[in-house]
């Protein structure tokens, strides 16, 4: 685990923090019977430190990019056959009804 993870961490438990901060703000203004206008100077402030944080974490933590070799094994083409009516997929739309006139029980 590296810096990017560990900063990453930090700025959730921020946000956490934030969003925790803003429900007891609108508790207490409920108690106080005052109207919500938005959340206080501080709760904004973490807010954006933990979305720096957690940007700089998901630039980080991925790792480094790298290049794409055009004449490689692995970049294969995967080419899809000449005649596609006949193809045939699974999928859970086979559970349903397959007649279209079907109406619906009001």
């Amino acid at each position: 685990m590296g810096l990017g993870f560990t900063v990453g961490a930090i700025g959730i438990l921020i946000l956490s923090h934030a969003a925790y901060s803003t429900i007891q703000y609108r508790g207490l203004l409920k108690i106080l019977e005052e109207e919500f206008s938005g959340p206080p100077l501080n709760v904004v402030a973490e807010l954006l430190i933990g979305l720096v944080l957690c940007m700089y974490a998901g630039l980080c933590v991925p790792g480094k990019f790298l290049s794409i070799h055009p004449d490689s094994d692995e970049n294969r083409i995967v080419s899809l056959p000449a005649n596609v009516d006949f193809m045939v997929f699974n999928h859970r739309g086979k559970v349903f009804p397959s007649e279209a006139n079907l109406k619906l029980k009001c």
